[in-house]
């Protein structure tokens, strides 16, 4: 039986040293929904230990402690949650240099991750050594628009995940950043980028109506957006120009969303995108709530 889900409300909090931007969506009637959150960050780059406390802007920011222990916290309360992160999860200090993201991948796998898009500086190492790294990780990495056929990645990224909570099916697919001009090409010998319409479209449509999934999300590392004048794929062009998907985890340029935006799709219904800046500042949390009924009450929005 499908379900439906639509966004009221949107609000800010901060706990632990992480700042969490949401939103929340439900009907009139709470008690009888079930609750899905989503968690998510982007372009951690490496940033394990949190901010000096003298930093001029993020004094005791970030760290994977207080994520961690955020993130356990987030789940006490409803296990129904999944955990993402949209890319740049390497590179940016000593712990890459050293250990060549071992230390990111083992730690993201304590915290709980469920999935993983790939950043272009995933590939830093070159692609042979990002491949052996992956063995780190617990949870899959997922890019649909890389071709990674008779490279070292081809059996080791998924195009789409597929997780059911408590009887909500949520599809999950990866967009990857076109490498060329932003990583030496040998560290990614084999490896072309397609473009992201047809291939989201493609996968959002086997999602939502053929795998009968209630949620659709993408996990982008295009960028957010770029200059007026720019023709550059990001995701407000993505939702834009496509279908069935209902929300865009996004990261690349470090793009610090106050709120998340709502931008209308090739059908005018409503995509979801939020990216929440960069360096483990921030974790995004999203609440969904969806009814037994193919149906959704409007209720007014609520303002705490």
């Amino acid at each position: 039986m499908k379900r439906r889900n639509f966004l009221k409300h949107i609000k800010t909090s901060s706990i632990y040293g992480i700042t969490l931007p949401y939103f929340e969506t439900f009907n009139s009637s709470l008690k009888d929904l079930k609750k899905i959150t989503i968690l998510h960050t982007n372009d951690v780059h490496s940033h394990i230990d949190p901010f000096p406390k003298n930093d001029p802007i993020n004094p005791n920011g970030g760290g994977v402690i207080a994520r961690s222990n955020l993130i356990n916290s987030i789940k006490k309360d409803n296990p129904n949650t999944l955990v993402f992160d949209a890319g740049d999860v390497f590179q940016g200090t000593p712990y890459f240099n050293f250990f060549g993201g071992e230390i990111e991948l083992k730690l993201m796998s304590k915290m709980g991750y469920n999935a993983s898009t790939l950043g272009n500086h995933e590939f830093d190492n070159g692609i042979e050594k990002l491949a052996k790294v992956l063995k780190n990780a617990n949870f899959p990495f997922l890019n649909a628009n890389y071709t990674l056929k008779n490279t070292p990645l081809e059996d080791k990224i998924k195009s789409y995940e597929i997780f059911d909570l408590n009887g909500i099916k949520i599809g999950v697919f990866g967009l990857g950043i076109d490498l060329e001009g932003l990583v030496e090409k040998k560290l990614y010998k084999g490896i072309e980028y397609i473009d992201p319409i047809d291939i989201s479209n493609d996968i959002s449509y086997d999602l939502k109506l053929n795998k009968k999934c209630d949620l659709v999300i993408c996990l982008s590392h295009l960028g957010f957006s770029y200059s007026k004048d720019s023709n550059l794929m990001c995701d407000m062009i993505l939702a834009k120009k496509t279908r069935n998907i209902d929300l865009i985890i996004g990261g690349h340029t470090h793009t610090f969303l106050e709120k998340p935006v709502r931008v209308k799709n090739i059908d005018n219904k409503d995509v979801i995108i939020n990216q929440v800046g960069c360096f483990g500042i921030n974790l995004g949390k999203i609440d969904f709530y969806f009814s037994n009924e193919n149906k959704k009450n409007d209720s007014e929005s609520i303002k705490i």
